[in-house]
């Protein structure tokens, strides 16, 4: 189950030629393929690229009628390898995945199909996940397409310049025998627009028919000595022919006048956010009318020389906007210029940051210090100041990533909590997921994460020494990574290696952290996937001796145990726990709309909310540090004899029990109470609750007299 449904919006990618289509960013995407006679996609979900692989699966119906093959695939790596499909064939075909760590874990495949090249065109749609947005290392694919000679599309994001590259793309993968790779930053993905349609193209060729006619070249294969004659290729044949076809579709565009002492060169996924700010210079408005040249680099890789010269010839200083660093285009710039001969400065680093996203207002200063120096009469007389107050800044609360209300993660932490006073702080050693959010406050549990499922991988180096007393290292681990990467590189290396380590797998039913996607062992039913294979089977028949799988999370104490006994077992070998519970946000996309229709309908529906007594807490505040729930905050205490706050569980609670459970484990207090909210209450809750209430009333009144009496 996908955090968000397209199921009505891929309707729209039935439109035909000249009928206005509307929608997202990702919807755009996929008409462009479909426009473009695609035969097979593939690809792994995450940010901001999630919602594109949750469209390919809404649309799988369509894909069928067209003949497009579709796969979830199980790893970028899977998805990079699909494209071995258009080696051989004319087939064209589309991968995606969040970039750049999905692009590392692709990285073998795409050297290989990139050495040996392609006869169909194959396009990688990678999601450019960089900026204050992003929830990963801040590094860029631009060096990735260097180094293996892809060639790299960046388009301005808008609809129809999306849609345009995509189907130029594919063109020039073939006219260059050379995978494709095309960039979306977040707003691309997101924005939302219109271009007028055409129609899906069946592809030429589908897999099944190329499968039936196989056909094989061996200087295709990267092994030598093809493989040496593979980069005699890209330089002499491959790279000329891309920046032929470049030249010749006019790929890259020019906004502005045709002259002018000064210039700026900018990435096509920056052009929106350089335009904002050049209105707030005064030069240019809503629509992009400039008032001095623009160079804008629709393909950031390869630029061509004739035309960075003709558009630098002239101008004294030519500003380059660049995200990120190194800053590879930058040092490019500087060589063509200099080898054609031309003195025009190029202005970069010198006076735009380094390090981090290029918004508007980071833009204005650098532009503005930029034409001060080189043209002043262009450089805005003021500038709207962006000054922070400082005492506003100390006023807001830090807001740190974490657990959502109800998240069932949050108990696994709250054991281990518990666990650490017995036993002393542990190694924890962290991975990609929802999990992730322990290392913050306030469970402050995490040393270190090295990549999606390699939590147990990272724990690999640390075994206690026999008869020594050393703690078992714990490692984390989700059922997303768990099937992605975790299976091998984690448990199956820990059980060659006979690792003496406790690995957590949280199955939450999904792949929780990309947007809630089917995996393998998935409790839901899927049309289309199979699911339902439970992971403690998976780990018996790769060697786990000792596992267990916990099905209620929210069962503190069960955890605690269960982390315990892992810990302290004298039986050697890896450790496994697979704590399951579905995750909270989709349950609650699932039941929420089931509780409302049945309401309406006029159906007796019950909701659990927790609670806590304000005369029985006594404001240790004890349950907040060990589950940190969102729910739990403070009020002031009714009892004017006491000067400390109660614990208070707000309306966001969801009923999932965590707060109580810790608090029983822990030994705590127990001012927490649970309470149903009958909804269309049938006859037998009004009665019962006219005989709760008499009795209640009645044990009040003999109290209060009581109460009276002693007062005489």
């Amino acid at each position: 189950m996908a955090e968000r449904s397209f199921k009505k919006e891929v309707e729209r990618l039935r439109l035909c030629a000249g009928e206005i289509f509307e929608g997202e960013g990702i919807l755009a995407v996929t008409k462009a393929l479909l426009q473009s006679g695609v035969a097979y996609v593939g690809g792994y979900q995450g940010s901001p690229i999630s919602h594109l692989m949750d469209v390919f699966a809404d649309a799988d119906p369509l894909l069928k009628e067209l003949g497009v093959h579709f796969e979830s695939s199980a790893s970028e790596a899977t998805a990079a390898a699909m494209l071995a499909a258009s080696v051989n064939y004319p087939l064209r075909g589309a991968v995606a995945w969040k970039s750049v760590v999905g692009t590392n874990v692709a990285s073998d495949a795409l050297s290989n199909i990139a050495s040996g090249g392609v006869t169909g065109g194959t396009l990688i749609i990678v999601g450019e996940d960089y900026g204050e947005g992003s929830s990963i290392m801040q590094e860029r694919t631009h060096a990735f397409a260097m180094k293996s000679q892809m060639w790299l599309l960046d388009p301005r994001p808008n609809l129809t310049s999306i849609v345009d590259l995509v189907e130029k793309g594919f063109q020039l993968s073939e006219a260059s025998n050379t995978p494709v790779m095309i960039e979306l930053r977040v707003r691309a993905c997101h924005v939302t627009g219109s271009f007028v349609a055409k129609d899906n193209l069946r592809p030429p060729l589908t897999v099944g028919a190329a499968a039936a006619n196989p056909h094989r070249e061996l200087d295709r294969i990267v092994l030598p000595p093809a493989n040496f004659l593979h980069e005699v290729e890209k330089v002499e044949k491959r790279w000329p022919a891309a920046q032929r076809f470049v030249a010749e579709h006019r790929l890259n565009e020019h906004f502005g006048p045709s002259e002018g002492e000064v210039g700026i060169i900018v990435q096509g996924g920056l052009y929106n956010m350089l335009n904002r700010a050049l209105e707030l210079a005064g030069l240019s408005d809503d629509f992009g009318k400039v008032s001095l040249p623009i160079h804008c680099l629709n393909v950031t890789y390869p630029l061509l020389p004739d035309e960075i010269a003709r558009f630098c010839a002239g101008k004294r200083a030519v500003l380059i906007v660049e995200e990120g660093q190194p800053e590879f285009i930058e040092h490019e710039l500087n060589t063509l210029v200099r080898r054609a001969g031309l003195q025009t400065r190029i202005v970069g680093k010198d006076v735009l940051p380094r390090a981090g996203e290029y918004t508007g207002q980071v833009l204005l200063a650098g532009l503005t210090k930029f034409l001060q120096d080189w043209a002043p009469a262009l450089a805005p007389q003021t500038v709207p100041a962006f000054t922070p107050d400082k005492d506003i800044i100390a006023e807001v609360p830090q807001r740190p990533a974490g657990f959502c209300t109800g998240c069932p993660e949050r108990p696994i932490f709250s054991a281990m909590k518990l666990v650490q006073r017995e036993l002393g702080e542990l190694h924890v050693s962290a991975d990609i997921g929802c999990h992730l959010f322990s290392i913050l406050p306030p469970f402050h549990i995490g040393n270190t994460t090295m990549g999606y499922g390699l939590g147990t991988a990272g724990a690999s180096a640390f075994r206690p020494t026999a008869g020594t007393g050393g703690k078992r290292a714990v490692a984390m681990m989700g059922d997303g990574g768990f099937w992605h990467n975790g299976l091998t590189s984690g448990i199956g290396n820990a059980v060659f290696n006979q690792d003496d380590n406790v690995t957590i797998i949280v199955d939450n039913g999904y792949s929780a952290a990309t947007g809630g996607q089917d995996v393998l062992s998935s409790r839901a039913q899927n049309d289309t996937r199979r699911t339902n294979n439970p992971i403690e089977k998976a780990l018996r028949g790769i060697g786990v001796n000792w596992a267990r799988t916990l099905t209620n999370t929210y069962d503190v104490a069960g955890m605690r145990d269960a982390l315990k006994e892992a810990l302290t077992t004298p039986q050697a070998g890896p450790k496994v726990i697979v704590a399951q519970s579905e995750c909270m946000l989709n349950k609650q996309r699932r039941v929420k709309p089931l509780l409302a229709q049945a309401v309406k309908d006029g159906k007796r529906v019950v909701r659990e909310r927790f609670g806590v007594d304000p005369d029985t807490c006594t404001g240790d505040h004890a349950c907040i540090r060990l589950s940190g729930c969102p729910s739990l905050s403070i009020k002031p205490n009714p009892d004017p004899l006491r000067s400390d706050p109660v614990t208070h569980i707000d309306n966001s609670c969801v009923g999932c029990g965590n707060c109580g459970e810790v608090a029983h484990a822990a030994i705590l207090c127990p001012s927490f109470y649970k309470a149903a909210i009958v909804i269309n209450p049938s006859r037998w809750d009004r009665t019962v609750n006219r005989v709760r209430t008499a009795i209640i009333g009645f044990l009040q009144q003999r109290h209060d007299r009581a109460l009276a009496a002693r007062a005489f």
